[in-house]
């Protein structure tokens, strides 16, 4: 009898559960390491320009996304990426060049 009035007891009671809803940028995090990874393989010319390029996509793309943190990291990683490949470029060129 009592696992009855156990169970009518808790039917009538109201259970607010606050859960808050966990927010990530998906999109800003994979432009992130994307943005990484090119800067440490700077020195393969086309798998950095193609990691560059996906990074720089991924992470102006992650930067209209909350949150940014990540999306503009990658950014910023990914400009000084592109000044790393410009000068990439001018010693294979000055390379070339001489030879």
């Amino acid at each position: 009898m009592s696992e009855l009035e156990n169970d009518h007891s808790i039917q009538g009671q109201t259970i607010i559960v606050n859960q808050q809803s966990s927010k990530s940028n998906g999109v800003g995090t994979a432009g992130f390491v994307l943005s990484l990874i090119a800067i440490a393989l700077c020195w393969i010319p086309v798998l950095d320009w193609i990691l560059w390029i996906l990074g720089l996509i991924l992470s102006f793309a992650g930067v209209f996304k909350a949150p940014r943190g990540l999306a503009v990291a990658g950014l910023v990683i990914s400009l000084v990426c592109l000044l790393i490949i410009i000068l990439v470029i001018g010693a294979i060129g000055a390379a070339l060049s001489v030879l």
